[in-house]
């Protein structure tokens, strides 16, 4: 019985492995009777795995999606890369899907061998979440905008726009874009004949008025979506637009910002300028202070006229009058 057991993990294991087998390349590898392969098939179906036969001479197999969830199995770098995934889900920006991930990781971790928990809880020792502050999108908005995507569905929604008014969209999703921070959703507005991208928490899906209208995808600009809608937030208005010169070489200032803080252009070897956008100065200096690296506000003026108004605070505080 251990030997049929262990004999059929493995065929799970050959399937997942790669999208079709022959009932021949099984047998051989199993080192079994195809009769036996057949008999194994008919077990994972009935633990709930769908394995379609596929027709054609010699016959074969391949593994399809099921209606249940039944036992996967995993190698050890997948084992752990959902571990990992799990515990960052439990503490992100998705609304209704901590508790989820917690109850997920909890039966993952007591079911993982010795030595996949051991390097499990060494990155857990090691490591601190420091993530929040961002908005966070409900699941089920979320979901239903992925869904819409994929079946190249048009999306009709309530939209709330930054000073608070709403409107009704009809939009052909095309693809959701996650920055680390925010959910946004690119999307082919029709009435306005143009791109635009949507932040997925300010989203609140719409029901479907009679059939469910399909649509032919688009070409998303510049062939990137990602690169499209970071460039349009970065762009987006603000109060405030702000130039500054860092010096420290354009790699320096990337790596220790994100990819919505705005456009860095190199000036020369050791200088380079960021090109943002701000609606509060406290906010983007408290930011920009964060680099450690000396800089030059070359617009706006207002910007100049606060941080001497901070300094001058910040010396008193000192007691430096």
């Amino acid at each position: 019985m251990l030997e049929t057991s262990v004999r059929v993990l493995r065929l799970l294991a050959m399937l997942a492995r790669r999208r079709e087998w022959s009932g021949a390349e099984l047998a051989a590898r199993l080192d079994v009777s195809g009769r036996t392969v057949r008999n194994d098939v008919d077990r994972l179906r009935q633990l709930g795995y769908q394995v379609d036969a596929v027709p054609g001479r010699g016959g074969g197999y391949r593994l399809g999606a099921g209606n249940a969830l039944p036992p996967l199995v995993f190698e050890d770098d997948e084992a752990v890369a959902v571990a990992v995934g799990l515990r960052a889900a439990a503490a992100g920006s998705v609304a209704g899907i901590e508790d989820a991930s917690l109850r997920a990781l909890t039966k993952l971790e007591q079911t993982l061998p010795r030595r996949l928990r051991a390097r499990v809880d060494a990155l857990k020792r090691a490591t601190v979440s420091a993530a929040g502050g961002g908005p966070v999108v409900d699941l089920d908005t979320l979901t239903r905008i992925a869904a819409a995507a994929n079946g190249h569905e048009r999306l009709r929604f309530e939209y709330a726009a930054h000073g608070g008014d709403t409107s009704v969209r009809d939009v052909e999703p095309h693809t959701l874009v996650y920055t680390g921070r925010r959910w946004y959703l690119l999307a082919w507005d029709g009435d306005r004949r143009d791109w635009r991208t949507f932040r997925a928490d300010r989203i609140t899906p719409l029901p479907v008025d009679g059939p469910v209208q399909r649509f032919v995808p688009r070409e998303p600009p510049g062939g990137d979506a990602a690169a499209h809608v970071l460039r349009g937030v970065v762009e987006a208005p603000h109060r405030y637009r702000v130039r500054i010169r860092f010096a420290a070489p354009a790699a320096v200032i990337a790596e220790r910002s994100t990819p919505t803080s705005g456009r860095i252009t190199p000036l020369g070897e050791r200088e380079c300028e960021l090109a943002t956008g701000a609606d509060s100065l406290f906010d983007l200096m408290t930011y920009i202070g964060k680099f450690e690296v000396p800089f030059t506000v070359l617009d706006p003026p207002e910007l100049c006229d606060f941080l001497r108004t901070l300094a001058g605070r910040y010396l008193e505080a000192a007691g430096d009058r």
